[in-house]
């Protein structure tokens, strides 16, 4: 886990222990307003860092996305420069060709792959961030109401 997951968690858990450790009145919680409002602070200085993070995996995606493309069109450059040098020949022109054509066929397969895979790995980690900042405002949606409730 993140270093930066690894933040709101404290923050969340020292909450939860506030929350766990404060006075009781005929069922409701009193929390200290300044503590609470001072955690509130520090996810919110923590949570933009995730936002943050989520753009860096898309951009970092779409360079994978490019690299891949630049790649089968290098490979692609140098299957056709050598199937130009191989001309004379008739049969070695035969054999330049389906080597390209497999080479073509090759780098496709592995750009398709490549950008599936950079697909894939972005989408997991947008969904566990997701999922971590879902969590983070469910608790903190919780906290606003109890506190809402001691008004």
């Amino acid at each position: 886990m993140r270093e930066m997951d690894l933040n709101i968690f404290n923050v969340l858990d020292e909450m939860e222990d506030m929350v766990q450790n404060s006075k009781r009145v005929m069922g409701k919680v009193l929390i200290n307003e300044e503590a609470l409002l001072e955690y509130l602070d520090k996810l919110r200085t923590l949570l933009p860092e995730e936002i943050h993070q989520a753009k860096w995996l898309s951009k970092e995606r779409e360079r994978l996305i490019q690299e891949a493309h630049d790649e089968s069109e290098r490979i692609l450059t140098n299957v056709q420069e050598e199937a130009r040098r191989r001309v004379d020949d008739s049969e070695v022109a035969k054999q330049a060709k389906e080597s390209a054509e497999e080479i073509i066929t090759q780098s496709k397969r592995l750009a398709k792959e490549i950008k599936s895979g950079a697909a894939q790995y972005a989408d997991e980690i947008l969904l566990k961030l997701e999922s971590n900042i879902s969590q983070s405002l469910t608790i903190i949606n919780q906290a606003r109401d109890e506190l809402n409730e001691m008004k």
